[in-house]
């Protein structure tokens, strides 16, 4: 089920399928749509297309990939942007219907463009954000690995981010004056802290299983809250001798909403820091630090300043 932003070319994503956002005639486009035709190779392509159009907006349909590193394309067709609500449900039956559709053809994984913000015209706000609510309620009750491909950011004028901001500016500043870093306090917030003393002998894999357990936590919750692929998870449960990642690590902290400082225990078992050098550390600690964070958020964030997302897939 994990879920991740990207800026990759979509057209060299080795997904089971990656996503056409095209016409409802199925004819090569331009943009994003020409690049995969001409990407798969575009005769072969237009001739997989004859006789499965026109298609309604919001349907999709599924051809080889060709050339293409994926093994297939499924075909959508997005809607006109022209500020009428009935778009906002067209466009998120883009990423059902297409979702629903790899499903049935029982693939793992997919890659979406940013449907319609294009030559369409959606907003890209407007359009991540219906992207980001159709995929992830698809994720609560599914098991498959989505990317969505964003070129064009959305500006972030929020008071989280401005907080951000300033969060990550105040240790750049630090550090750049004295060459140190600064530790940060987390802030007073109630939650049930794990006895650290018990667990000191533990190998990382057990200590986990045994926090998850402390936390009263069911599987599901603790791997759809860490944006991990059920198989990984399973190795992190069954495997005795396997050691996480420091990614894996992080996003297993989030989804068990742990303190600054058990985040920091578990990490040093492992061999690992939570640097307030590193940008992607300091993030992930801003939030910690605000309480009952959420993947998504940081992982849009961690996007947003150019940093590794938390999370696996396998």
């Amino acid at each position: 089920m994990p879920f991740f932003i990207s800026r990759d070319d979509i057209t060299t994503m080795k997904t089971d399928a990656i996503v056409n956002a095209g016409n409802q005639e199925l004819r090569r486009g331009g943009g994003v749509c020409g690049a995969i035709f001409k990407a798969a190779g575009a005769e072969k392509m237009e001739k997989a297309l004859q006789g499965l159009g026109p298609i309604d907006t919001g349907d999709a349909v599924a051809t080889p990939g060709f050339a293409l590193p994926a093994r297939y394309v499924i075909h959508t067709a997005g809607p006109i942007y022209h500020g009428k609500k009935e778009e906002r449900e067209l466009l998120a039956s883009c990423y059902r219907n297409s979702l629903l559709l790899a499903e049935k053809m029982h693939l793992a994984s997919i890659a979406f463009p940013l449907i319609s913000s294009g030559i369409y015209g959606y907003p890209v706000e407007e359009a991540e954000q219906v992207a980001l609510d159709a995929i992830l309620s698809f994720l609560e009750t599914h098991d498959m690995t989505v990317y969505l491909v964003i070129l064009k950011e959305r500006a972030r004028k929020d008071m989280v981010y401005s907080r951000l901001s300033y969060f990550l500016k105040s240790h750049e500043d630090m550090e750049a004056s004295f060459g140190i870093s600064v530790p940060s306090k987390a802030p007073a917030v109630e939650r049930d802290v794990l006895c650290m003393d018990a667990l000191q002998d533990e190998a990382p894999a057990h200590r986990t299983r045994r926090m998850i357990d402390e936390k009263g936590l069911t599987d599901p919750e603790v791997y759809k809250g860490a944006n991990l692929d059920r198989k990984l998870f399973s190795k992190i449960r069954s495997n005795e001798n396997y050691k996480p990642r420091k990614n894996t690590i992080l996003a297993l902290a989030v989804s068990m909403d742990l303190s600054v400082e058990e985040t920091e225990n578990l990490l040093e078992k492992a061999g690992y820091t939570l640097s307030r050098s590193l940008t992607g550390d300091l993030i992930v600690l801003f939030y910690l630090q605000r309480g009952k964070p959420d993947i998504y958020e940081i992982n849009e964030a961690l996007f947003h300043f150019h940093q590794p997302q938390l999370g696996s897939a396998l």
